[in-house]
């Protein structure tokens, strides 16, 4: 902003010309360069943020992560895609040529593999991040719901990116993976054929993930993306955090976005950056041998982040396992926002000091629980032979659901009671619980899963397991 004159002859509108005028533009490339970037980051950001926010601990940086890694994702992607062709055998051929002929091609692929696999972990994080701070509350719904989407995309993502390599691991894995679809009702065989473009695990189903993954998903992912930065601007930035005796809207300092958050921001990157290229060259990304329709593994396991989903199935009939259960978990997470309403909460971890406590509880509690349901599911529990004549659907679907809905409505009037807990600190622990109890799940599978799905110990599953 050019500066305005001290002469007091010069005239009022001459005066108010002098401070409408626009900024001189640099004339140097650096500086070009700079005002440029400057720029594009105070359009991402607002140009002042409360200092509170830029604390490590309250966000640990997750969100910005998340774009980090998709923009890595996006980045790595088209380099593999000059040196594939989604056809098989070609496609196994590819990635081995990958691996042994094409400069860097092995640490592309392995970086690529692994900042997929993190951006589930990372999402999933932000996710309970933003849940247990009440970043979903009071005008965010609607970003709750966008963060519930991408989440989805990110799992279809790498679903889909899971088949390409056309090996042995990947045909088997989608292969169970995509048979969860057809117990939709009505129209479960339809979306199978549908995907998998036949019957089966086959070229067609390549080249329908290959699409997907290069096309549809990303496009739909950077838009979400987009859309969800601005509006996190839009509803006022960050939540503002605060311990659980502060009452009303915190107060704190405001600073420039610029250098204080970018600076933050840049290191961030940079060292996941430096780790995530570090672990691509030290951990190369799994392959087995090409894809054989006619031998199947044993044990053949869907993806590691289906393996909850999967470990749900052993216990449970197909329809309640893969469609009752996901959904209803699905459809409670896209009503929190309007269930957990207290504002007072906001920007407090785990609500309060007694939420803190709960919060520890329900993880312990789970951790527990969960694997005691399923070695009593494993070795006494038998629900088809207790309830012999009923449908399978009922007995071994709708009854030991019903069983757990009524220990989990019993288990919130004991917290109700015992700890005086009020509604929101309640939704806490039931969340907390069930969160826990996936991820148990999720590693029962990944582990403890050997020969015919039976549990073993990890020590005596066979390698590659």
């Amino acid at each position: 902003m050019p500066k305005e004159t001290s002469d007091p002859t010069t005239s009022p509108i001459e005066r108010m010309r002098q401070r409408l005028a626009p900024p001189e533009y640099p004339q140097d490339d650096r500086s070009r360069m700079r005002m440029v970037m400057d720029s594009l980051i105070l359009h991402l950001h607002p140009s002042k943020v409360p200092e509170r926010t830029l604390r490590w601990s309250y966000t640990w940086g997750l969100g910005g992560l998340s774009g980090m890694l998709v923009m890595l994702l996006a980045i790595t992607g088209v380099f593999l895609e000059m040196n594939y062709t989604p056809s098989p055998p070609q496609a196994y051929l590819d990635v081995l040529a990958l691996r042994s002929d094409t400069w860097f091609g092995d640490a592309l692929r392995n970086l690529h593999h692994w900042s997929a696999n993190l951006l589930i972990v990372v999402s999933a994080l932000h996710l309970l991040r933003v849940f247990f701070t009440g970043g979903h509350r009071r005008g965010r719904e609607l970003n709750w719901l966008l963060g519930l989407g991408m989440l989805l995309l990110v799992l279809g993502a790498n679903f889909t990116g899971y088949l390409l390599p056309w090996d042995q691991l990947a045909f088997w894995a989608i292969t169970v993976g995509t048979s969860i679809i057809s117990y939709v009702p009505l129209a479960g065989e339809f979306l199978n054929r549908l995907l998998l473009g036949g019957p089966e695990v086959g070229p067609a189903t390549l080249l329908n993930f290959y699409a997907l993954h290069i096309s549809f998903i990303p496009i739909m992912v950077v838009i979400l993306m987009s859309y969800h930065f601005w509006r996190v601007r839009k509803d006022g930035g960050l939540t503002i955090p605060k311990s659980p005796e502060e009452t009303g809207e915190p107060k704190t300092e405001r600073v420039t976005t610029i250098p204080h958050l970018v600076r933050r921001e840049l290191v961030w990157a940079v060292g996941w950056l430096a780790v995530m290229v570090i672990w691509a060259m030290l951990i190369p990304a799994p392959l087995e041998g090409i894809a054989n329709p006619l031998l199947s593994p044993n044990p053949a396991k869907a993806p590691w982040y289906f393996m909850g989903l999967q470990e749900l199935l052993l216990h449970f009939h197909p329809l309640v396992g893969a469609i009752i259960i996901p959904g209803l978990g699905l459809g409670a997470l896209a009503a929190l926002p309007f269930l957990d309403v207290n504002p007072e909460t906001i920007g407090v971890y785990f609500r309060s000091r007694r939420g803190q406590a709960l919060a520890l509880l329900a993880a312990g509690l789970s951790l527990l629980v969960t694997p005691l349901w399923v070695v009593l599911d494993e070795f006494a529990l038998d629900w088809p032979n207790w309830l012999a004549g009923w449908p399978s659907l009922i007995s071994n679907g709708l009854v030991p659901l019903a069983v757990i809905l009524l220990g989990l409505i019993a288990l919130d009037e004991v917290v109700r009671r015992v700890f005086h807990a009020d509604a929101e600190e309640r939704t806490l622990f039931l969340f907390v619980f069930l969160v826990a109890a996936l991820l148990i799940l999720t590693l029962i599978g990944v582990f403890f899963r050997g020969a015919g799905m039976m549990l073993v110990w990890p020590w005596n599953l066979p390698a590659g397991h």
